[in-house]
């Protein structure tokens, strides 16, 4: 036996419980894996809550990284017992025991912990794509990003800063201000009232040649009046609600702009793009190139609460359980 969070109906943190479960046995094209570090993410809480559909009962966890214990018959020939692997996209990371498709799996190389690994992986590719897939920057345009001292934010703006972008944020507090501009930032906006028209400010009545906008409802309308014509408006996360559906004519009337709502599992659709994207996001951790910044640590029984501080945005950087 072993114990995993199950949630059996979908709602507020409390449906997550610590149960006792049997240990899971790995198919023939999956991993067993005795779970170092999971990570909490944004999706995680829209499947507790039921925003996104998932059968009940299930065990929440898109991410996590730990030691292999148990190969399937088919992997053999990829993965060895006492592999360390990560893993973005999966199911049932808050466990003792997660069963890994070994398509999701990516070896976790020396200089890399298990925490800084469920760590980076899924908000780092995130930040990979983003940076390197959606639109092609040159150095010195202006962009601005939402939840600057965020997981996905502070990965984000390191990535753009490499590229010579000039990144200005929106950050909740001064705290979270520190943070984002230790990130990279060139202009951090503390507070979201009327960040459109600073940030026009900031760029001489242009407007930013992209918003990367992970939250959603609250700031969704501000974002495209902050965009220059023909701007771009990455919509790739939710944390304060869905947004309401748009007109298109709204994006030709605020200057032929464009609007994109990408996903993870569209840029790591094969073996090679998400081998590729974990590679550069480990190889720059290792080297201390990439910062990773651990927020906090919650026991796995904890779960709830780790939602709790998430969903309030009261947390910077990411959020790991530990078994």
């Amino acid at each position: 036996m072993s114990h995993a969070i199950v949630i059996e109906q979908t709602g507020g943190p409390e449906v997550m419980t610590w149960q006792e479960v049997p240990r899971p046995a790995p198919g023939p094209d999956e991993l067993l894996v005795e779970v170092g570090a999971a990570g909490v993410n944004f999706i995680d809480i829209y499947l507790r809550t039921g925003i996104y559909d998932s059968p009940l009962p299930f065990t929440p966890g898109k991410e996590g990284a730990g030691r292999v214990v148990e190969v399937g018959e088919r992997l053999r020939d990829r993965f060895a017992e006492g592999d360390r692997v990560a893993w973005a996209m999966g199911t049932g990371g808050y466990a003792e025991f997660a069963t890994v498709p070994g398509d999701l799996a990516v070896r976790i190389p020396d200089g890399v912990s298990d925490e800084q690994a469920a760590a980076v992986l899924l908000q780092g590719m995130t930040a990979h794509f983003l940076t390197h897939s959606i639109v092609a920057l040159e150095p010195g345009d202006p962009v601005l990003l939402h939840a600057g001292a965020g997981g996905v934010g502070l990965l984000l703006t390191q990535l753009l800063v490499r590229e010579g972008v000039r990144v200005v944020t929106t950050v909740s507090t001064e705290q979270k201000a520190a943070l984002s501009r230790g990130a990279g930032a060139s202009e951090v906006i503390v507070g979201y009232d009327g960040f459109a028209e600073k940030v026009r400010e900031l760029t001489d009545g242009i407007g930013a040649r992209v918003v990367y906008d992970g939250v959603g409802a609250d700031t969704f309308d501000g974002s495209l009046d902050a965009l220059r014509t023909r701007g771009t408006l990455v919509l790739f996360g939710a944390s304060s609600g869905p947004v309401s559906p748009v007109d298109p004519q709204t994006l030709n009337a605020k200057g032929s702009l464009v609007l994109t709502r990408p996903s993870l599992a569209h840029f790591i659709a094969d073996r090679e793009e998400l081998e590729r994207r974990a590679s550069d996001l480990f190889e720059a951790v290792a080297t201390d190139e990439l910062d990773v910044r651990i927020g906090a640590t919650y026991p796995m029984p904890d779960a709830g609460r780790a939602h709790e501080e998430l969903a309030g945005r009261r947390t910077t950087g990411k959020l790991l359980l530990l078994p």
